[in-house]
């Protein structure tokens, strides 16, 4: 994917999250669901996402570019995240280039199914992923309280 377009979903992609978000309610593997409230409707919105654990904190990533969960989440600056029985509510800060760059590396090694959007392959430096960073928002979580509430 070039540029900050958006991408449109396939029926591949539906199907694949499907099993992703009954893999985040069931709490199996690195999926989890991200709660964002409707800039536009105000309704709750549920993505399927895989969060990126670095020693500097917690990532989430927007492999397809500023989709409508980005908008979303930029409007609010928080979002909340389900996995499993857990709930949590974040503050969402997007982060430059630079602090993106090993973020995406990291995240094209552990989301393989989005690799075909990113230029930069999995063995590529870190510069190359810092030369993409603007088509896959990043955005640094911190904890605002164990569970969610998107009225506050």
């Amino acid at each position: 994917m070039s540029g900050t377009s958006v991408r449109k979903l396939t029926r591949a992609d539906r199907i694949g999250d499907a099993v992703f978000r009954f893999l985040a309610r069931a709490g199996v593997g690195p999926a989890h669901l991200l709660i964002t409230r409707g800039r536009r409707t105000g309704l709750l919105r549920v993505t399927p996402v895989v969060i990126v654990e670095q020693v500097e904190g917690r990532y989430l990533v927007a492999p397809y570019g500023p989709v409508p969960w980005v908008l979303n989440a930029r409007a609010a600056g928080r979002v909340g995240l389900r996995r499993g029985r857990c709930t949590a509510d974040y503050e969402i800060r997007e982060v430059s280039a630079e602090e993106a760059g090993p973020v995406l590396k990291r995240y094209v090694r552990i989301a393989s199914a989005t690799r075909p959007y990113f230029r930069a392959g999995v063995d590529a430096p870190v510069a190359d992923f810092i030369a993409e960073a603007a088509a896959h928002p990043v955005f640094a979580l911190t904890p605002l309280a164990a569970n969610f509430s998107p009225d506050r």
